[in-house]
């Protein structure tokens, strides 16, 4: 494949890009380069991404996208490094990862490897078919750290998996096997450990076949009839998530994975009232 687009790409702590864009036969690849962090997303990845979906819907040329990540990654969810700095990798109006909220009109192939954690999962649901390796991971942490899984995860969760094991995956943030996730219906395509990227683009493969607008016009379809209130509902979740998301519970959370501790919940509450 030839690189192209470099102008989306964003730098990460090793100056290296964080965002990787590839195309080849009509097919995007979009790749979160941070393996480093476990391709924890950053606001400057976030923007990255943004803007690499926006020049694939605006390209005639390319009809589907596989959105995956390196060294053995998907993602591992937002940096909380950078969170603990007051630094949030939300777009206005477009969501965790610049995509979460408002994906990319054209059909879009997830590629998961190893974890798929919070924002990584939210990541992949904001996609319209997932393939993952069979031994990848996917898990919603955040109420452990004292967030929310306000991407997308709690919202899109429980119309596509049953609702008790949704909540299950929202309360206690285990993590779930892609196999799992496979019988449940949530995976499209379980491939060997290390062959998701194969696989997705594979499905990309057989996705050109139908007409590109036929595709794009289905995809709206089914997603207007199936989450009218979408929006709405991402409006409505903000409202509840906004003051939570720079409280003490949730800067507590931040610091004690940083400082590699467990969070002092009380002292967060306290500090609350205070």
């Amino acid at each position: 494949m030839q690189q192209t687009q470099p102008g989306v790409e964003a730098g990460n702590s090793t100056d290296e890009p964080s965002v990787r864009v590839s195309d080849s036969g009509g097919i995007r690849v979009v790749t979160i380069v941070r393996p480093q962090k476990r391709n924890a997303i950053d606001r400057p990845t976030a923007l990255a991404l943004a803007a690499a979906f926006d020049a694939f819907d605006a390209d005639d040329s390319l009809s589907v996208a596989v959105l995956t990540g390196a060294g053995g990654y998907f993602s591992a969810g937002a940096d909380l490094g950078s969170v603990s700095r007051g630094e949030f990798p939300v777009l206005e109006g477009r969501g965790f990862g610049g995509i979460t909220r408002r994906p990319p009109v054209k059909p879009v192939i997830a590629a998961v490897e190893g974890y798929a954690y919070a924002g990584g999962f939210e990541l992949a649901l904001a996609c319209d078919l997932i393939v993952a390796g069979s031994n990848a991971l996917f898990a919603l942490p955040e109420a452990k750290r004292g967030l929310i899984a306000a991407g997308g995860g709690l919202l899109r969760l429980p119309d596509r998996i049953p609702y008790h094991l949704a909540m299950e995956l929202a309360l206690l943030g285990e993590p779930i096997t892609a196999t799992r996730l496979a019988e449940l219906g949530l995976v499209n395509r379980l491939a060997e450990p290390g062959g998701a990227l194969d696989a997705a683009l594979e499905l990309a493969g057989k996705i050109q076949l139908s007409g590109p607008v036929a595709t794009r016009t289905a995809k709206r379809i089914i997603a207007e009839s199936r989450y009218a209130m979408t929006e709405l509902r991402f409006a409505d979740q903000e409202n509840i998530v906004a003051p939570l998301r720079s409280g003490a519970e949730a800067r507590e959370g931040a610091l004690a994975f940083v400082e590699r501790r467990d969070p002092a919940w009380v002292t967060a509450a306290r500090e609350a009232r205070s």
